[in-house]
């Protein structure tokens, strides 16, 4: 009988961030970045970008461990990062 193996950590995750951007890091290429930094794939699902301020909404796709890295990566680079809560509306 073989160890149970912990797929947490190993199998892909997706998961969708907001991304807000102060003005002072607006035009740093912060997507691009994780992308090459981590093992994780990137696909801009909304983007808003003015001089004040640019908001976007990405999904992450990898091993959960190098999603959380890369969240935290652009947090220590002044990104704020939000989880994307999916609500559906029914009328």
């Amino acid at each position: 009988m073989g160890k149970d193996k912990k797929k947490k950590s190993s199998s892909p995750n997706q998961q969708r961030l907001w991304l807000m951007y102060p003005p002072r890091l607006i035009k740093k290429p912060f997507i691009w970045e994780v992308g090459r930094k981590f093992k994780v794939t990137t696909n801009i699902r909304q983007a808003s970008v003015t001089d004040e301020i640019g908001i976007v909404c990405l999904e992450l796709q990898g091993k959960r461990d190098e999603i959380k890295a890369a969240i935290k990566w652009l947090e220590k680079n002044g990104v704020n990062v939000e989880p994307v809560e999916i609500n559906v509306m029914e009328s």
